[in-house]
């Protein structure tokens, strides 16, 4: 049975002397206190750590770092260590271990520290649905205790990057090409018959990207240039693909004759797996690039695909300064006068901000059990009279701006006291998504696929809600 929480504790033998050691590390006493107030947030951090703890002690019992030892709590006290430190795995690691007093919220003690690697598994395990519900349950602990109060409530989005290079045709091209050689390289590894004896031409198909790149803003390099570059570019991504789809009919032959050992056997299926994956994005590439670049064709952004690694990624057009064009997702974050954000959804494609603000009222209702006083967002939130009026039926001010012209009695709605002040109150929301992006690290999700993307959310906005608390 796998333990949720280490319950003996040492003695702090060595305190230190300085007082902002001290200050800078009671932050994090406050919030292990918040944790132990609320015990059903690791109830439902164990269920989906249980297994995962189970597997990586049956895999690293006999490496360095011990994952047998750890339960759940200390794997969850280390994920916030890692949010509010704003560090990598490698970094938090080091850093956890070399940190008498980390130690002690982490509550390993004298213990082995986990290796970088497993905690990245163990955190990975962690599901979206998981960290939302955890999220809830803060807040409702939070509201049980008269720490946050529901009479103002703003909201908000904001881009959250994913961790892509710069999209252009032809460095997509070469990632595709790139990947695919490598996957030919390790089915030749387990059987050479089936790959042949061709070669790969990773060096042409680079050049062939690099010159593209250099030489496009050129004059010299005409589109007629351009195009002859692209064709041959094209058919050494057509003739990989079809290379790999041969692969891939060999190596399945032979897992079902029982060619290889098991071990060769469980890669032939994961090359196979992977193959099928990355040929079908190359597809995709190879037939977007076709039409834009050989054929002239303006392709909408929802039929493009920015990157093969992170295919999910959103192109998002904010016109803001200095930054235009934004890949990743928008995320949205509502919040009360303590600054404790009750609620946020992580969306797939980028919504219509008026279409959202039924469902945070719905769900700032369901945590207080009645509407906010006061409602306040951007003007990205407008809709149109009518909708507001039918918000005021339940808000008594509801501050969100018109956007163009208004009338006069628009004009004197914005211009009341009460609006103005909901307005300045709005503005603070902006501070909160600077400190996300800023101190938490949240400008960019470095870890990788849509679910992590979603959880690397949750996992942020619960440390900033735990940091909010213990400030209270």
């Amino acid at each position: 049975m796998r333990p949720k929480v280490e319950c003996q504790t040492v003695l702090d033998l060595r305190p230190s002397n300085l007082k902002l050691t001290n200050d800078y590390f009671e932050k994090y006493e406050r919030t292990s206190d918040i944790l132990d107030e609320n015990p059903e947030i690791l109830d439902l951090a164990h269920q989906d750590l249980k297994d995962a703890l189970v597997n990586a002690s049956s895999k690293e019992s006999k490496g360095n770092d011990g994952g047998f030892n750890y339960t759940s709590d200390m794997v969850l006290r280390a994920i916030l260590c890692r949010k509010i430190e704003g560090m990598s795995f490698r970094e938090i690691t080091v850093r956890i271990d070399d940190s008498q007093s980390l130690r002690r919220f982490v509550r390993i003690y004298d213990g082995p520290m986990m290796d970088y690697t497993t905690l990245n598994r163990l955190e990975n395990s962690i599901r979206p649905e998981t960290w939302k519900k955890i999220n809830r349950a803060l807040a409702v602990g939070a509201v049980k205790a008269e720490l946050i109060s529901g009479e103002f409530l703003r909201a908000d989005t904001t881009a959250v990057e994913t961790n892509i290079h710069y999209p252009t045709d032809s460095s997509l091209l070469w990632d595709v090409y790139r990947v695919l050689a490598r996957l030919i390289e390790k089915a030749r590894a387990i059987d050479s018959d089936v790959v042949g004896s061709k070669r790969l031409h990773k060096r042409r198909v680079k050049r062939l990207h690099v010159k593209i790149s250099r030489d496009s803003n050129r004059k010299k390099f005409s589109p007629k240039k351009r195009k002859r570059v692209y064709r041959r570019l094209l058919e050494q991504i057509a003739g990989i693909c079809i290379w790999c789809g041969s692969v891939v009919e060999g190596l399945r032959s032979g897992v079902r004759r029982q060619k290889y050992d098991p071990i060769n056997c469980a890669e032939a299926e994961y090359l196979v797996e992977q193959m099928k994956h990355y040929i079908d994005l190359a597809a995709r590439v190879f037939h977007q690039t076709r039409r834009r670049i050989l054929e002239g064709e303006k392709m909408p952004n929802d039929e493009k695909l920015f990157s093969i690694f992170e295919p999910h990624t959103e192109l998002l057009i904010r016109g803001k300064a200095g930054k235009n064009l934004e890949f990743g997702h928008m995320i949205m974050i509502q919040q009360v006068a303590e600054k404790f954000i009750t609620d946020y959804n992580v969306f797939n494609k980028r919504p219509v901000e008026s279409n959202l603000v039924d469902d945070i009222l719905g769900s700032h209702k369901d945590l207080f059990g009645q509407y906010p006083e006061r409602f306040a967002t951007d003007k990205g939130f407008y809709k149109d009279m009518e909708t507001i009026k039918r918000l005021e039926k339940k808000v008594k001010t509801v501050a969100i701006g018109k956007k163009g012209k208004r009338t006069p009695q628009e004009t004197e709605r914005e211009h009341d006291p009460l609006f103005r002040h909901a307005q300045r109150f709005r503005a603070g929301v902006e501070g909160t998504i600077s400190f996300l992006k800023r101190v938490l690290r949240l400008f960019r999700v470095m870890r990788k696929g849509w679910k992590h993307f979603m959880a690397e959310v949750g996992a942020t906005v619960f440390a900033h809600n735990l940091l909010v608390l213990a400030r209270v």
